[in-house]
């Protein structure tokens, strides 16, 4: 046991000085970066500013198809729970999309529907949705509730802040998923080692996707056209891995 605490506390005193970047970063905008007790990640809760309170969490994968370590983020924003839309990097949908059917086809179909992620099966649920910027559109493909919805959130400032991403932050064939879910919005990229730079322009990325998403429902609630899909039997099924609510 003193051993065991004794290799925690100089994992520790090395984490610090690695991520004090970050650390500096996050104090700087109000928030704080809280290691993970392993010392194998670390936590950054930013402050309940416009877009919404958001969370970034940097550690081991939690999803089959991201390899080692994973940055996850999550704004919070209380929009409809049934807007639900994402865009995925196009050779990651591609391989997901033929994992995903070859379950369907398995004689465990029940299995798959209990156990994989919304993310995977959105794409076989939901219709895929063009997308207006050719540079986007040849890096990334979109699905949602419904197309129109999809195509005004990828619009304007998010669409460009995608274009300029993928010139640096967003690697083509590096695993990165963004969707709005129960509410929210979440960002998911494999990242073996986190930087200061990357989690920054990320999270302008996050941000965009939120202040879009934000619009986009508040149209809704204008009075605009509603999705008549059935997806409201999907969002009805409990919370997955660390979309839940808890």
């Amino acid at each position: 046991m003193v051993i065991k605490q004794i290799k925690q506390w100089f994992a520790a005193r090395a984490n610090a000085a690695r991520w004090r970047p970050l650390s500096d970063w996050a104090a700087e905008r109000g928030g704080q970066l809280r290691h993970a007790r392993d010392g194998r990640g670390f936590v950054i809760d930013l402050p309940r500013v416009l877009p919404g309170l958001t969370r970034i969490e940097w550690g081991p994968s939690q999803r089959s198809y991201i390899e080692g370590f994973e940055l996850r983020m999550r704004c919070e924003l209380k929009v409809n729970p049934d807007m639900q839309m994402m865009l995925i990097e196009r050779k990651l949908m591609e391989r997901l999309e033929s994992n995903v059917f070859e379950a369907y086809t398995d004689t465990l179909r029940t299995r798959v529907d209990t156990d994989t992620p919304e993310e995977m099966r959105w794409l076989v649920m939901f219709p895929k949705s063009s997308i207006e910027s050719k540079l986007v559109r040849q890096r990334f493909g979109a699905v949602g509730v419904n197309r129109e919805l999809v195509m005004a959130w990828l619009d304007g400032d998010l669409s460009e802040r995608l274009a300029q991403a993928t010139q640096d932050v967003l690697i083509e064939g590096r695993p990165f998923v963004l969707l709005s879910l129960r509410g929210n919005v979440y960002l998911r990229t494999s990242m073996p080692e986190p930087s200061l730079p990357e989690c920054q322009a990320l999270t302008h990325l996050l941000d965009a996707a939120a202040t879009s998403a934000m619009a986009v429902n508040q149209r809704l609630g204008d009075g605009g056209p509603w999705p008549t899909t059935t997806s409201v039997a999907w969002h009805s099924r409990p919370s997955e891995g660390d979309y839940s609510q808890a």
